[in-house]
């Protein structure tokens, strides 16, 4: 399969919250509470791709996974209890989805080479994100491609594992 991994579009929204609201139900069906209080939902969709931090992943032009990037910008990164690897600019990953019929097959690990590739273009050398405790797939795949568990942020009242990956030193 050929994969694209690209800035979203408003005319791919519908598509983008189909794939979200498939693993807002997944997760519900594994007993997760994570995505189960609002959010993410079709706002913060049109809010990221509006902003420019929506990215999709496309296959012979179907979006077949979402997930959204930040520059140096989340909150709730500056009071974690514990420690990031680096101090300098950093691109966070949040909202990662994959369509349902394309799980299983490697597109997570696509998704966090393609973000490495963006990271490095803009001469950012660190790359963060978060979990909740129980997302076993995730808290998998980002020890499984070099992630660093960090510590705990907090979100909407709740712990979540915090990861860093550091591409190479900053200098």
């Amino acid at each position: 399969m050929t994969y694209k991994f690209e800035k979203a579009r408003m005319d791919q929204v519908d598509e983008i919250w189909k794939i979200l609201s498939d693993a807002i139900l997944r997760r519900k069906a594994d007993g997760s509470n994570q995505w189960q209080d609002g959010y993410p939902n079709i706002n913060v969709v049109q809010s990221d791709i509006e902003n420019g931090l929506g990215y999709v992943v496309t296959s012979d032009e179907r979006v077949v996974a979402y997930c959204a990037l930040i520059f140096n910008n989340e909150p709730a990164y500056a009071d974690i209890e514990g420690a990031w690897l680096s101090d300098g600019e950093f691109l966070v990953l949040h909202r990662v989805a994959v369509a349902q019929d394309y799980l299983g097959k490697g597109l997570t690990k696509y998704i966090l080479k393609a973000i490495e590739a963006v990271a490095m273009e803009h001469q950012v050398f660190s790359i963060r994100a978060d979990t909740n405790f129980d997302n076993a797939a995730m808290l998998a795949l980002f020890e499984k491609n070099g992630y660093a568990y960090c510590g705990e942020v907090y979100f909407r009242g709740s712990p979540r594992k915090a990861y860093e990956k550091v591409l190479r030193e900053n200098g």
